[in-house]
This record gives C-alpha cells, structure tokens and sequence, in this order.
C-alpha cells in the first residue's frame, strides 16, 4: 500500500466499509469526508488504478452501473496498514507517544 496515494487509500477503506459500492456511492462517502465535491475525473481514474494493481475488483450490476469490491490481496493491505498505523496510534500507558 505504499505506493498508493492518499485518495487512494480511503478509495480502499470506503469500499471495504461497503457492501458492493457503485461509483457515485464511494463519490458521495468521500464527498462527505472530504466536505467538497469529488470529481469523475478523480474518481474513475484512481478507481481503475485500483483495479489494474489487483486490490480491487469491478463488477458490472446494469449495463450503465459498475460496483466494486476489495480482493483478498486488497484486504490484506488494509490489515497490514492497520496493524502499521497501530504501532503509532494504540499507545498505551505503558508506552507513552512520543511528544
């Protein structure tokens, strides 16, 4: 997952969280978090990268709507990434964060 980008990624957290998402889904989730518009332009294209590095996979659900899904490979990455951000972030008492 390293060599995603940001968008990317939450590209992959967004369909991870969803149940078979089409486009203009994961467009308005994202929309949302990023509190502005999320442009085709972006989208589809960051969406078809996705696709062609085997992290996810495009189903077609009518002749006009495609939906998508995480691969086994996609799902391990977001596992891997949340076991490295983790080590970051779960800090406990005994392992305080650096300041």
């Amino acid at each position: 997952m390293h060599d995603l980008t940001g968008f990317q990624r939450d590209l992959l957290y967004v369909i991870a969280g969803s149940d078979e998402p089409h486009g203009l889904a994961i467009k308005d989730d994202l929309e949302d978090y990023y509190e502005k518009e999320v442009h085709h332009g972006r989208l589809y294209p960051n969406l078809d990268t996705l696709v062609e590095k085997g992290l996810v996979e495009k189903g077609t659900q009518d002749r006009r709507t495609n939906y998508y899904t995480l691969t086994q490979r996609g799902q391990r990455e977001i596992d891997a990434r949340t076991e490295w951000e983790a080590q970051y972030v779960d800090r406990d008492e005994t392992h305080p964060a650096h300041v």
